[in-house]
């Protein structure tokens, strides 16, 4: 019931509109009960049994079948237009509710299976609670109407017509049941093969090179298999219900008409009346069995929309709006006996009791093996995650008492494959500070030097980069993505190996444009690149989750430790 309640809960900010709709679907619902007596009439006139006015009841006809006609259109419409205001807020709240989840979410997430929740789950939620709502009200008022002239008609055969009700009754019962646990299998399917296709297309750079479009064909055909074969169960169940149902009706149909026939005879009712019950019979009939198959539908509703209820009601274990504002940072950074281990591999630790500070307005390369924590510290100090002991500060404040959002206004991160939006370079840039001027995005990109290139495109800043920014160079993009942190102004910056992709001429335009880009600022630099790391304040070299060695450059050079054979490694590999 609380599924129930929550899918109609939906339909409540549009109860004037779902009001005027259902004084439509009224109308037109006592307009269509008023056929079967006016059939009646005409039929009782035509063998005359009666004294009716032939002519004037087929004008009456036709005016019950105009009125009927223009209030569903109205039923039709304004349900329709609540339904896509409904869904168009679900997909929002949706929407809302992901992007504000923490970042350990989506290390468990599938990118395709949340891409189907907010549009597949969505839009079978949509006709749940409007249209489909609008058709149970006139389909059970349908029935209501129907089986009250009926029974007022004649006791007789509406109590052998009412046989069909509780096989209409049972078997829709356990046809919801069924739909709803199938229906909710289908759309993890779906999602499970929307996820696979979505993979494939950002990755088909190497699909090609690999020449794997087999496979990949292979393997979405196995997603979208598993799909069609709960479909095909899905659609088993609808046709075993759908024919069931069929026979109930048309049995009680001729059962009616033979029974029918004999109170005719026995001159207990006339022709027109028998018609008039026909009429009725098969309205609510009809009614029931549609009935049924919106409780299948509903059921379904049911199936989508506990996925969709079960991310909206999700709380992140780091609350986006929670905690102390942060107005201004100075830019301390210390990280205190820190342990961490990611929610996915909780059983594996990454750090294991870090301690390292950087001053204010000071730089610290973090160096070390790959697996040893350099990328970690930077998602901790961006409070992507808590450490599970220990303390990270800014400005001696614990990050776990800050508000995130607000904290990550002053940090900024160029990494080592920068991320670019499908708009414009000025729109890329300008996403540092949403409300910078065209003169501010321009400084930017040539404090970054971007300007040049950029210029030479025909549309300058105006040009379009495609998605994840394909259409531009990695040098190109790693200084737009430059000028964008360049834009943040921020007090802390994370370079994360933002050079170790480059060719030496892009690496040359990058780093001065680094350069600048770190002045008066404390900087965590992520490198493995001797040119990055050289210049920093110091050196922190990490291996097994903690600090092995600290000190600048030429200390840790001359110490002869793990920072040296590091650095002789490196220049091994160049020299080769």
């Amino acid at each position: 019931m609380s599924s129930y309640q929550r899918l109609l809960g939906l339909a409540r900010p549009e109860v004037p509109l779902l009001a005027v709709a259902s004084v439509a679907l009224l109308v037109s619902s006592a307009m269509s009960l008023a056929y079967p007596q006016a059939a009646g009439w005409l039929v009782d006139a035509m063998i005359g049994e009666s004294a009716g006015n032939l002519n004037q009841l087929g004008v009456l006809l036709v005016v019950l079948f105009a009125v009927q006609s223009v209030f569903s259109m109205l039923r039709a419409w304004l349900f329709t237009v609540a339904g896509e205001r409904i869904v168009a807020r679900l997909r929002g709240d949706l929407y809302r509710a992901i992007i504000g989840q923490d970042i350990a979410f989506y290390d468990a997430s599938r990118t395709g299976e949340l891409t189907n929740r907010l549009s597949s789950d969505t839009s079978v939620l949509q006709n749940a609670v409007t249209v489909n709502i609008s058709m149970a009200l006139r389909f059970g008022l349908s029935v209501i109407g129907g089986a009250g002239f009926m029974l007022y008609s004649s006791p007789q055969l509406a109590l052998t017509a009412s046989a069909i009700v509780p096989i209409v009754a049972i078997g829709a019962a356990v046809y919801g049941r069924w739909m709803r646990t199938l229906s909710r299998k289908v759309q993890d399917a779906l999602a499970r093969s929307t996820d696979v296709a979505e993979e494939t297309f950002q990755a088909v750079r190497t699909v090609r090179s690999f020449a794997r479009e087999p496979q990949e064909v292979a393997r979405y055909e196995v997603a979208v298999d598993e799909a069609y074969h709960l479909a095909a169960q899905r659609a088993l169940a609808y046709g075993v219900f759908q024919g069931g149902l069929g026979f109930a009706g048309y049995a009680a149909l001729a059962i009616v008409v033979w029974r029918g026939g004999v109170l005719v005879q026995a001159g207990v009712l006339t022709v027109g009346e028998v018609t008039s019950f026909l009429f009725y019979t098969m309205m609510v009939a009809m009614s029931l069995g549609a009935l049924a198959g919106l409780w299948g539908d509903f059921m379904k509703a049911v199936g989508s929309s506990q996925r969709v209820f079960e991310l909206i009601d999700q709380v992140p274990a780091l609350e986006g709006d929670g905690g102390a504002l942060v107005e201004r940072v100075q830019g301390d950074v210390t990280l205190d006996d820190v342990h961490f281990s990611y929610p996915t591999r909780a059983d594996t630790p990454v750090l294991r009791g870090l301690t390292v500070t950087v001053p204010q307005g000071q730089s610290l390369a973090l160096v070390g093996p790959s697996g040893s924590g350099k990328s970690t510290v930077a998602a901790l100090v961006s409070r992507f995650y808590d450490p599970t002991t220990g303390a990270v500060r800014i400005d001696g404040r614990d990050t776990r008492e800050l508000n995130p959002r607000a904290l990550r206004e002053h940090i900024g991160m160029v990494s080592q494959e920068p991320v670019l939006f499908a708009t414009s370079i000025a729109d890329n840039i300008r996403y540092g500070r949403p409300g910078a001027t065209d003169d501010e995005v321009r400084a930017a990109a040539v404090s970054a030097n971007a300007l040049d290139f950029v210029l030479a495109f025909p549309e300058g800043l105006d040009t379009q980069v495609g998605e994840r920014g394909v259409r531009l160079s990695g040098g190109q993009k790693q200084r737009i993505a430059i000028a964008r942190a360049i834009l943040k102004d921020p007090a802390v910056l994370i370079l994360d190996e933002a050079t170790s992709a480059l060719d030496a001429e892009s690496e040359h335009l990058v780093q001065e444009a680094l350069e600048r880009l770190m002045e008066g600022r404390t900087t965590l630099i992520i490198a493995h690149r001797l040119s990055t790391v050289r210049g920093a304040d110091c050196v922190a070299v990490l291996a097994d989750g903690v600090v092995a060695e600290l000190g600048t450059h030429d200390e840790l050079l001359a110490k002869g430790g793990l920072y040296r054979r590091l650095v002789e490694r490196q220049f091994a590999m160049t020299a080769a």
